[in-house]
């Protein structure tokens, strides 16, 4: 979670975090990538009416809609009759909580009190609690609690709701948010209390989010057992067990259904102390991001794990790496940091950060992707402005504007520099403000200088990324300490004055990736960032958008074009890349002789690509 307005206090038994991430409120972003995704992020969801994603509430509740249902998944079955309407509304509360913390600006939570008064509204004129938007509402989740086969996922749709509300809450300060999520949450509990805890399994064998990881937020929130309570029997023990016991059985499971329940682990063992919680956590991030995931940080094909052995038979889907598993990656690898500050955390997060989140945005547009397929020749689909409305059209709403609750972090003497963007934060506590100024990752530097009330004793941690070499850091222009350490931080300490400088300068390299079972098909990389070969807009009409509607395009079965082929030895053939004229931009020779642009793949938009190569042996 972001830093929020609202204090989570923690109680007796549950153990202390090792760091603090800072108030979102007291970190500004400066031009840059970062930024402009923000941006583009901010003037969608300003065009976006709410009263269009509450209509389906509205007509569950018996009340008159005031204004027509948005299409695609907000009013139409998606794959095999599963609905997910509503889903799209709690992204949208996130969201607005997110940009209203980020931002300050008062429209946004204007809308977020806006959405909570109308759900308040449904909730007195049903008699219930319980606010959703699929068809048959309360008796499909009444069907789905008596163990009868349904086609929905209420609990993973209901489950937006409620982290949209709590966000509004904690995030916007919103009473109506608060006072609606409090309702929504005894109406579970008193619907879920007759459930045997082997019925309440069976129930969590359909998708249900992470129900588990809302209801100990709710319990630190108030302090209601019932709430820790439900928390734990929101956690599935079928995914659970086997990962606290260190055993990967993550093949062929749905990916995505899996994250927010990890994600929800974490939590649960910060509410509890129950290491089995936090050792399942940590099981899943090192296996999903150590063995699972391409080099771009995401995982999966057709929304599934898959065998590690099989990798030749699956990297080049054009349905790969779901930008709603990265999100939710990110969540946990971010949760997992904060209580064990691991180098290696920091380095994913940043990897998938750039290749998976920043590189899902449409830069001209602002809509965001689903998939990012690595099927040679294919090319990003972005959601529509009105008629998609996919799982990763609600999680790109929230992606692009809480870039600044990552980038710092601290402990009571220490601040954590982990990412490298345009950027200041203020410690209050210290009378302290810290602006970065870079280019990152254009130049492999950056530029940090104190803002200082008076003479302050703390340390400047520094990450050192494990795809530097060597890492030097000067102090008002001498050199103050030098790393050879990949994957470390460089610690500062010091008493800093009013005015200090801090460069960290370190070395991005070319460099290939394959998998230990596909040696001859090859990523590249330039530091964190992944090249892709920019093979243009062939076969694409002149002009055309590749912007699209979930049921309108048929370009997952496009038709194939020629891609250049690459020869010789996979672990030699960084060593061919050469540097453009320009930042970031390279070139590779093909086997037919032709140079191949590399480009950053977060800034491959609107024509085909590369980022996976079958390497062919060399002819002699």
């Amino acid at each position: 979670m972001p830093a929020r307005a609202a204090t989570l206090e923690r109680g007796a038994g549950q153990p202390a975090a090792a760091l603090k991430p800072f108030d979102m409120a007291d970190v500004r972003l400066a031009d840059g990538p970062f930024l402009h995704a923000q941006r583009m992020t901010e003037a969608y969801l300003m065009r976006l009416q709410p009263d269009r994603m509450l209509h389906n509430f509205r007509v569950n509740a018996g009340l008159k809609p005031r204004a027509p249902v948005y299409g695609g998944w907000e009013s139409e079955p998606t794959w095999d009759d599963i609905n997910c309407h509503g889903h799209t509304l709690g992204h949208y509360l996130s969201a607005c909580a997110l940009a209203y913390r980020a931002t300050g600006d008062a429209r946004y939570k204007q809308r977020i009190d806006y959405i909570a008064g109308e759900l308040a509204a449904c909730q007195q004129a049903a008699g219930s609690g319980l606010v959703c938007a699929f068809p048959k509402g309360a008796a499909l989740v009444a069907a789905h609690l008596r163990g009868e086969k349904i086609t929905g996922v209420p609990w993973y749709t209901l489950h937006k709701v409620y982290a949209g509300l709590r966000d509004g809450a904690l995030l916007a300060d919103s009473a109506p948010s608060r006072a609606v999520l409090l309702r929504l949450a005894d109406w579970g509990v008193v619907a879920t209390r007759p459930l045997s805890d082997a019925e309440f399994e069976t129930m969590l064998e359909t998708e249900h989010g992470g129900m588990n990881e809302i209801y100990a937020d709710l319990f630190v929130m108030t302090g209601n057992d019932d709430y820790r309570t439900l928390a734990r029997r929101f956690s599935h023990k079928a995914i659970m067990e086997p990962l606290a016991r260190g055993r990967d059985h993550l093949d062929g499971l749905h990916a995505n259904t899996q994250v927010p329940k990890i994600v929800g682990f974490q939590r649960v063992y910060e509410i509890t102390g129950d290491a089995r919680y936090r050792d399942a956590a940590a099981f899943f991030w090192r296996t999903v991001a150590k063995t699972r995931s391409f080099a771009s940080g995401g995982h999966g094909d057709e929304e599934h794990f898959f065998a590690m052995a099989d990798f030749d038979k699956h990297v080049f889907s054009a349905k790969g790496s779901e930008t709603c598993c990265q999100h939710n990656m990110l969540k946990l690898t971010r949760a997992l940091f904060l209580h064990d500050p691991r180098p290696e955390y920091a380095d994913y997060y940043e990897r998938t950060l750039y290749n998976g989140i920043l590189a899902s945005q449409d830069p001209d547009t602002g809509m965001a992707t689903y998939f990012q397929g690595a099927r040679p020749g294919y090319m990003k689909l972005y959601h529509t402005p009105e008629d998609s409305f996919w799982c990763c059209t609600g999680t790109g709403m929230e992606n692009h504007v809480k870039y600044r609750d990552s980038i710092y972090f601290h402990d009571d003497a220490a601040l954590y520099v982990n990412l490298f963007v345009p950027s200041a934060v203020t410690w209050k506590e210290k009378r302290a403000v810290l602006a970065q100024t870079t280019t990152f990752p254009e130049t492999p530097t950056t530029t940090l200088r104190w803002t200082l009330a008076r003479p302050t004793a703390l340390t400047l941690k520094l990450r050192h990324p494990g795809w530097s070499r060597t890492a030097t850091v000067l102090v008002n222009g001498e050199e103050a300490a030098r790393s050879a350490a990949p994957g470390s931080y460089v610690a500062l300490a010091r008493t800093w004055r009013d005015g200090d400088r801090i460069e960290l300068r370190l070395v991005m390299e070319p460099a290939a990736e394959s998998a230990p079972a596909a040696p001859d098909i090859v990523a590249f990389t330039y530091g964190p960032l992944v090249l892709a070969g920019a093979l243009g807009r062939d076969g694409l009409a002149p002009g055309a958008d590749i912007v699209v509607s979930e049921r309108k395009y048929g370009s997952y079965n496009d038709t194939p074009v020629a891609v250049p082929t690459l020869a010789g030895d996979p672990r030699l053939l960084a060593q061919r890349i050469r540097r453009g004229d320009r930042p970031l931009d390279f070139t590779i020779a093909s086997a037919e002789g032709q140079p191949v642009r590399l480009i950053p793949y977060h800034r491959i938009a609107h024509e085909r690509y590369a980022t996976y190569w079958r390497v062919q042996p060399t002819v002699a």
